[in-house]
């Protein structure tokens, strides 16, 4: 590209500049085809003896092999001359050390469920072994690496959640220690979020009850029961007052849908979530709400 424009800045000066770039140009597109071959060729021999090794049965060849790709970032070819090496290195000395590279090869080549899997195989086989405090951390760092956002499931999280956990409980002078619980508090925030977003669908949803079931009255039940749940599960969390003003909010219009029997009762509830809210979040954007909630309650009640 940069052949050509050079050739169009120079065409508006002289021919003869023309002539000459041209022929430049030429030479550097031969080099570049030529260059173009060499790697083709090139690859092609890497296949073809990568082709030779894994089709081996020099076991040891194969594993000193591996360990070269692995050397070289070549972790794909690594992963697949470790998978068929492993079974066979049990009982020698190399056995951890194959299984362990072999996690950490899925785990560069990002098949992190497969990785998960190999570091969990390592650290149950040899629990004490060399390669075990990082392999017990690689559990969870895998299925960290391939949690979903939140508004998807979220059990690859609950699993990341607890593989950090383990690792915290089995290493607590790890140096790893402090990106394992950062890793936790982010898991959780996922978690946190997750509940949140179905929390305030409850609300949004209100007085709709095409989906409601067995177990709750109104959607606004639903989302008091959702987001209560996630406050008693993460007290501190940064979302506090975020669930607390959908709780406050939903209480208020639960109570005025419903029945002339359940409607006194329910709007002293809502009053008394409201002066809950404003005694824990007395700056609140919301406070001026809760406030016209409690007018509006107490015209109700008549308390």
């Amino acid at each position: 590209m940069a052949g050509i424009l050079i050739f169009i800045k120079k065409l508006c000066f002289s021919q003869r500049k023309y002539v000459i770039l041209h022929v430049i140009y030429e030479q550097s597109m031969k080099k570049y085809v030529f260059l173009t071959l060499l790697t083709a060729l090139l690859f092609t021999g890497c296949a073809n003896e990568f082709n030779n090794i894994y089709k081996s049965r020099d076991t040891a060849y194969k594993y000193e092999c591996a360990k070269q790709y692995f050397a070289m970032g070549k972790f794909n070819q690594a992963a697949l001359l470790l998978q068929d090496v492993v079974t066979v290195q049990k009982g020698r000395s190399t056995a951890q050390e194959s299984l362990y590279m072999l996690g950490m090869a899925e785990y560069n080549n990002r098949d992190y469920e497969a990785a998960s899997q190999t570091f969990k195989k390592y650290f149950s086989s040899y629990p004490k072994g060399e390669y075990a405090e990082q392999a017990a951390f690689y559990i969870g760092q895998s299925l960290y690496e391939s949690v979903p956002e939140p508004r998807l499931d979220q059990t690859p999280t609950v699993g990341a959640i607890t593989a950090y956990q383990n690792f915290l409980d089995y290493f607590p002078d790890s140096n790893l220690r402090e990106t394992a619980q950062n890793r936790l508090f982010k898991l959780q925030d996922n978690l946190v979020q997750k509940e949140y977003l179905s929390a305030k669908l409850y609300y949004n949803l209100g007085g709709y009850f095409g989906n409601i079931n067995a177990g709750t009255e109104s959607n606004y039940e639903a989302c008091i029961i959702t987001a209560q749940n996630a406050l008693k599960a993460y007290p501190f969390t940064s979302k506090r007052e975020d669930f607390s003003i959908l709780i406050m909010k939903s209480k208020y219009y639960l109570a005025k849908n419903s029945t002339e029997q359940k409607k006194i009762e329910r709007y002293r509830d809502a009053e008394d979530e409201c002066y809950a809210f404003l005694n824990e979040f007395p700056e609140s954007k919301e406070a001026a709400t809760a406030q016209d909630f409690i007018e509006k309650c107490k015209k109700i009640t008549k308390d």
